[in-house]
């Protein structure tokens, strides 16, 4: 949901994935895409793709830490090697 949520209203999805600073980014990637974006019509879609990204390396780097938590708490898996 976040995922659509990023390609549709980019600033939003940010906040809500907890990225204010990407957001504050992507409001001004905006304004300058808009712009130019009525020559280069590419340039549209560079905001979607900011945030589609963003969101994407924040949940991976969520989703790494957890594992990391996981291995030290539990230790590392059977047959693993050090």
């Amino acid at each position: 949901m976040i995922y659509l949520l990023a390609a549709l209203l980019p600033p939003l999805g940010l906040l809500l994935n907890g990225q204010p600073f990407s957001a504050i980014f992507n409001l001004v990637l905006i304004v300058f895409c808009v712009v130019l974006g009525l020559i280069f019509h590419v340039l549209l879609l560079v905001p979607s793709a900011h945030a589609l990204i963003a969101v994407h390396m924040k949940r991976e780097d969520r989703r790494h830490r957890e594992v990391v938590e996981a291995i030290r708490r539990h230790g590392s898996p059977p047959g693993y090697p050090r």
